[in-house]
């Protein structure tokens, strides 16, 4: 092979890994993410930590042979670490802890700590890259044929043009070197980190719009490690024939036994992960077993609750995993007397069970029909915005009322799945197909920035306050924009987290309401027969808010829901926002993250 083309072989193998490398951290953080929550921190911290992790492994290559030998070791090495790291955080993070809960405590924050150790080793791995791909590149100059590199080999006039551009703005004193024409040191190391600031950028892109959506976590980083594979093998028969020690075709190699036995290495693994690329759905279904259901049984005492993950997909905006569960502990306590009863989650956090999802959905949208003076009208009259909502279950409830709906939810892919798919369609009943129904397929803060029209009532079916992502959707500005799109009658209704069980979370919400201009709320809960047993059992909490005089019950319009359960209701009464010492509301320009729930251990 030519000086011209091995060199630019270096700039392409620097563009691949720089491509691996980066979208290994994010994939890491995605993972983080779904298992500890917290989407600004999870990536925050793993950028953190990879950039000093690369200063480690640049300052440590100081201490290691510039042998390309050593190069196809280092690939090698990345091949493995990379996918075997989504695997030891999964792994991890599913041990049962058995014990007290300071043992669980102590058992969760280990796990924490040891999660990040594979950004770590990835970043001190990448780390030696640029500095072993810069010496590579070196010595691939040859001073009668001049450098060939990818991102060097601009036109001479191109090269004016930016050298003139630089000048502006830098003092140029050198009119000759590296940039007309001669690769020196500094023509190769600017070159290399061209090639991968490229490279990191061409991940970063193909992870969020390709290899994220349409292959997910698990089988993008076993493509990750096939191209770690591939750069190792190049390395590999670039220089296999290179005779140590002969300085005019670039350093020495020394492709002794060890290396071989890293080539079978190297080949295996190659195998193994495009074994597992071939029977993606196992794979993912094996790992996702693992640490969804082990995580899942694990927020139930004594894990007396057993789970099977029916269904897992990604879509753009959420993680959506259906599962049956069924309890294991004593049939005296079992509150699901007629076997497994599927659930909903949507990143990690539980949004409805078969058990609850009809007395949910009563609290959310039939006992708000009976606030005087909706009640007058049965909401036939009434435009009421759903935000969220894409499972179509809300819709159904409010299209029995006669309501006019504007529902306001960004996830297309959600709602075409739940469409079509028995469980929803047993409770939405093509709710989908109502003639007085709008869908706008936006953000719900970023519809309310955008439309004038004011609501007689708003429901905020929205997902629990679970990540930084839904920051803006408990925020000050955003509830602002809530009582500002209310009638002067209107009401705001959403669900609420317990104050028993995130009492953190009630503080900084409540203190958020209070702030955007919210004076009184009224708290109840949703009633149903959760567990076959004749007795009415208190389900999902909910808030009432109102811009304007607080309206009453009218418990004789309540419909068969309020009529069966008026007793629960008649002494409801609105009550002032309190206020809370020490905390601050949750802003979109100064975040309070005690209103994010489960933030970690």
């Amino acid at each position: 092979m030519t000086t011209p083309s091995r060199r630019s072989t270096v700039f392409g193998l620097t563009f691949v890994v720089a491509f691996c490398s980066i979208v290994y951290e994010l994939i890491y953080s995605e993972l983080l993410t779904v298992i500890f929550g917290g989407t600004v921190v999870r990536y925050s911290i793993t950028i953190g930590l990879f950039l000093f992790s690369l200063g480690i492994g640049a300052f440590a290559y100081r201490y290691v042979d510039d042998d390309p030998a050593n190069f196809f070791r280092l690939e090698v090495y990345l091949a493995l670490a990379g996918p075997l790291g989504l695997v030891f955080i999964v792994a991890v993070n599913s041990v049962p802890v058995p014990g007290s809960q300071t043992v669980e405590l102590v058992a969760e924050t280990v796990a924490l700590w040891l999660s990040h150790l594979p950004i770590v080793v990835v970043g001190i791995l990448s780390g030696l890259e640029i500095p072993f791909l810069t010496d590579l590149a070196d010595a691939e100059v040859d001073a009668d044929l001049g450098a060939l590199a990818v991102v060097g080999s601009l036109g001479r006039g191109s090269r004016r043009l930016a050298r003139g551009l630089l000048g502006l703005l830098f003092r140029i004193s050198d009119p000759g070197g590296p940039i007309d024409g001669e690769a020196g040191e500094d023509g190769s190391f600017s070159a290399i980190l061209g090639m991968d600031y490229l490279g990191s950028l061409v991940g970063t892109v193909t992870y969020a719009l390709v290899l994220y959506p349409s292959l997910g976590l698990i089988a993008a980083v076993f493509v990750l490690g096939l191209l770690n594979a591939a750069a190792a093998l190049a390395v590999y028969l670039l220089y296999r024939d290179r005779p140590a020690g002969d300085s005019s075709a670039g350093p020495g190699v020394t492709f002794g036994t060890g290396v071989r036995a890293l080539l079978v290495v190297c080949v295996v693994a190659s195998t193994a992960y495009a074994g597992a690329l071939a029977a993606d759905d196992r794979v993912e279904s094996e790992l996702r077993t693992l640490y969804l259901e082990e995580g899942i049984e694990d927020e139930y005492p004594g894990r007396n609750m057993a789970v099977s993950i029916t269904d897992h997909r990604t879509t753009r905006y959420q993680d959506i995993v259906l599962y049956e569960r069924e309890w294991t502990g004593s049939g005296a306590t079992d509150p699901f007397p007629d076997g497994p009863e599927t659930c909903l989650r949507l990143d990690a956090a539980i949004q409805l069970c078969e058990s609850w999802v009809e007395s949910y959905h009563h609290g959310l949208v039939d006992v708000p029909a009976a606030f005087e003076p909706l009640a007058e009208r049965n909401l036939s009259d009434d435009r009421v915005l759903l935000l969220g909502g894409g499972d179509w279950i809300a819709v159904n409830y409010l299209r029995d009322h006669g309501a006019t709906v504007d529902m306001v939810d960004p996830d297309r892919e959600f709602q075409r799945y739940t469409k079509d798919h028995p469980f929803f369609q047993r409770y939405h009943d093509d709710a989908y197909r109502y003639g007085n129904l709008t869908v706008h397929r936006q953000d719900g803060y970023a519809y309310l920035r955008e439309t004038d029209r004011r609501y007689d009532l708003i429901l905020l079916d929205l997902p629990g306050a679970r990540s930084d992502d839904l920051l803006h959707l408990y925020s000050t500005e955003f509830y602002r924009q809530v009582r500002q799109h209310l009638t002067d009658d209107g009401l705001a209704v959403t669900w609420a987290y317990s104050r028993y069980g995130f009492p953190r979370h009630r503080s900084a919400y409540l203190t958020t309401v209070e702030a955007a201009g919210f004076e009184s709320y009224l708290s109840y809960h949703a009633y149903g027969d959760a567990n076959g047993d004749g007795q009415a059992e208190r389900g999902e909490q909910f808030y009432a808010f109102s811009p304007g005089p607080t309206p009453d019950l009218d418990l004789d319009s309540g419909g068969p829901y309020l009529d069966r359960y008026r007793d629960r209701y008649a002494a409801r009464e609105w009550r002032p926002v309190p206020s809370f010492r020490g905390v601050a509301p949750n802003s979109v320009f100064h975040p309070n993250y005690d209103i994010i729930v489960d933030y970690g251990p």
